[in-house]
């Protein structure tokens, strides 16, 4: 039965907005005028549109990782205790706290019950669930255990975003006094250094070197921060600009992946991604083939997502998983003797996820690792500039007294 949202007023002329279940427009408004409400807009659920239509009244305008997980724990727990699903679906909608959650799951609800499988429905709303998503979703409906897919499609989900939460928290202390560092450097730069400087500017006394920079530092603060800000919004936009063309991202994506600290984390994040992908789509009976590109996608680097598409011609032809993710040597060793063990024992998504595990820690404590460097250097330099500042100040205040005397 097809879903509509609604937009009615009631008696005393407050709004009414929701969802309603009718066979057409016109079933719909008589519904709605049998509750007492006059309809003021009927308009049906899509997939391509409800994104639009729902984003005024939400701050975002998709299903969040969050939402996304919870989403997919509870609908493997109603599914495997026997409920049908488009009861599932329907009581999932009734207590979804956003309204464009709401709208989802009516809608997603209206194609079940109009004859779709869950994931053709799913598939009307591809920026909430991506590729990989439906192609489990499919794989569970093919194989009769959903229920069991789901569930192990929930716990990829929060384990993915358990593991992005604890890389953006470790960073976020170095950022926070980066940002306040900047902050306190250009105040005193801008008002403290003038207005204690400004006292000998009537003097003829020669002012120290390092006070002649701290001035003419401070004269750039506050007349020319506007062009500072324009040349950094140049460059920004030519970076991004040259980013977009395939050879220079695929160039700058690559030497990433070997730059000092940073490249490790990149490679590793990626790996664990990649691998924990790869395990849930091989153990859910997708295909090798269908299992790697989907998995490929999850990349966000375009160096290690070529290396997956070389990979999966390479097993087209008839190599091994392993021989032809190692043919450009991009990925971690141990990933590839892992692939390699699983192969030859039958049990790849069980090394899959060992490999993953093993990455998603190595990648935790390098991340812990960088950020203890990272929090000393920040203080340690903050500490250096301020010093600077206070003795571009207290330079000339001691040459006087020197003087003086």
């Amino acid at each position: 039965m097809p879903a509509y949202r609604y937009e009615a007023a009631d008696a005393a002329g407050r709004a009414d907005r929701g969802v309603i279940e009718a066979d057409s427009p016109k079933q719909a408004r008589a519904q709605l005028r049998a509750r007492g409400l006059t309809p003021i807009i009927v308009d049906p659920l899509a997939g391509a549109g409800l994104a639009k239509r729902s984003g005024s009244s939400a701050f975002v305008r998709r299903l969040s990782t969050q939402e996304q997980a919870l989403f997919t724990r509870q609908l493997a727990s109603l599914i495997v205790s026997g409920l049908p699903l488009d009861e599932a679906l329907g009581a999932l909608a009734d207590q979804a706290e956003r309204q464009y959650v709401h709208e989802l799951l009516a809608g997603i609800r209206a194609e079940v019950m109009g004859g779709s499988s869950l994931s053709v429905a799913l598939a009307q709303h591809p920026k909430d669930f991506p590729d990989i998503y439906r192609a489990l979703v499919s794989a569970g409906e093919h194989s009769g255990h959903l229920g069991m897919v789901l569930e192990r499609l929930a716990t990829y989900i929060e384990t993915r975003n358990t593991l992005t939460s604890k890389i953006r928290l470790a960073f976020t202390y170095p950022a926070i006094v980066t940002v306040v560092a900047f902050a306190i450097v250009i105040f005193l730069l801008s008002y403290v250094v003038p207005q204690v400087v400004s006292v000998f500017a009537n003097t003829k006394q020669k002012l120290p070197t390092l006070t002649v920079i701290m001035l003419a530092l401070s004269d750039f603060v506050r007349n020319w921060w506007w062009a500072a800000l324009g040349v950094i919004a140049a460059v920004v936009a030519i970076i991004r600009s040259l980013l977009k063309q395939p050879d220079v991202r695929l160039a700058w994506h690559r030497w990433l992946l070997t730059a000092p600290l940073v490249g490790k984390l990149i490679r590793g994040y990626n790996t664990a991604r990649f691998a924990s992908t790869l395990s849930i789509l091989v153990s859910a009976g997708v295909p090798i083939l269908r299992s790697l590109q989907a998995a490929g996608e999850t990349l966000t680097n375009q160096a290690l997502k070529a290396n997956v598409e070389d990979a999966t011609t390479r097993v087209r032809e008839g190599a091994s998983l392993a021989r032809a993710l190692a043919a450009q040597n991009q990925f971690p060793p141990v990933l590839v003797h892992l692939i390699r063990s699983g192969e030859a024992t039958g049990n790849l998504p069980t090394m899959l996820d060992r490999a993953a595990t093993g990455e998603g820690q190595e990648l935790e404590r390098r991340t812990l690792f960088l950020t203890s460097l990272l929090e000393p250097l920040l203080i340690l330099t903050m500490g250096v500039v301020v010093l600077m500042i206070v003795l571009a100040v207290l330079m000339p205040i001691i040459e006087i007294n020197q003087l003086v005397r």
